[in-house]
């Protein structure tokens, strides 16, 4: 996996002439843009894709897909092009369009540790390598619309497995565990975390696997399975044994009837995920996993720094 992702980057990076490099290659040293980042809309530093060849779109594309699953390459995609919908259904006022998503290096394969981040209005994705190693956290993913449909029937709902798999689990577990489960009628605006660099100390709160029967603690190590399973196998793998499975929280807030405002979050001592859908009459999703200790290479970086001053 390694391999494919050093690969796709020097790809990107052949595509690139001196000026354009000189803006996308950054410092890993610079902590402030390695952990600055944002799903909101705005300017980033790096090069936006609407200014790129279709060589270089389609080199941005490399980077993602090599490190995304096929599935969530796909709602990569859709989420980028959401913009021009996006865009249309507010008559163009804010003036939004998919090739508002930018591309920042930070050092180059080679160069020990290196990384990059493709990020624009609901979507961010952190690639950092250290000695061998690969984190990609946080992932997000957002869609407005959140969902489109016909005549009542679904056209596209990029994030529909976020919501699903998580009301298939509150719907099943028992009386007692939903009482538990279910914290708020209320659900909060956004997630929790927002853009904050650092998960900080967020509460657990919720139903842990003890407290549910079989079949729902299965529901329920499947969706935090989906979650990291937005990443190729190898990688997703890595992630999954690393969780102690026994500690999740798994927290619901505001309404379970369907096209109403809801929230949910899944914690474990490294794992944060949330998902919220409340704006626009809950047709505004977004769904992020985050590590507490790792997001941006934090954990990595720390041991090759660690390692560095042991030489």
């Amino acid at each position: 996996m390694l391999h494919e992702i050093a690969e796709a980057t020097r790809g990107f990076l052949n595509l690139l002439d001196d000026g354009q490099r000189a803006v996308a290659v950054r410092s890993m040293s610079d902590d402030g843009l390695r952990t600055r980042w944002s799903y909101l809309p705005g300017r980033r530093p790096g090069l936006v894709y609407g200014d790129l060849t279709r060589d270089q779109r389609k080199g941005v594309h490399r980077l993602l897909s090599c490190v995304l699953s096929p599935h969530a390459y796909a709602q990569a995609a859709a989420v980028m092009a959401l913009e021009d919908v996006l865009d249309d259904r507010e008559g163009g006022r804010r003036d939004r369009n998919q090739g508002d998503f930018w591309t920042v290096l930070l050092g180059e394969p080679g160069d020990e540790p290196w990384g990059w981040r493709v990020e624009g209005h609901h979507l961010s994705v952190s690639v950092v390598v250290a000695d061998g190693r690969v984190s990609a956290t946080p992932l997000f993913l957002g869609a407005q619309p959140a969902r489109t449909t016909y005549r009542g029937h679904t056209v596209l709902q990029p994030l529909r497995l976020e919501e699903e798999l998580a009301r298939e689990l509150l719907d099943r577990m028992g009386r007692t565990a939903r009482g538990l489960a279910v914290v708020s009628d209320t659900a909060p605006p956004d997630i929790l975390t927002g853009n904050s660099p650092r998960v900080g100390d967020l509460e657990p709160a919720g139903v842990t696997p003890a407290q549910l029967d079989r079949e729902s603690r299965g529901l329920l190590v499947g969706l935090v399975r989906y979650y990291l399973d937005r990443l190729h196998s190898d990688l997703a793998d890595e992630e999954f044994d690393a969780l102690d499975l026994e500690r999740l929280h798994f927290a619901w807030q505001g309404s379970a009837k369907r096209g109403e405002g809801h929230y949910y979050r899944i914690q474990g001592p490294e794992l944060l995920i949330e998902y919220d859908n409340t704006a626009y009459n809950a047709n505004h999703a977004h769904a992020v996993w985050r590590r507490r200790s790792g997001d941006f290479g934090e954990d990595l970086l720390a041991a090759h720094r660690a390692s560095v001053r042991h030489e």
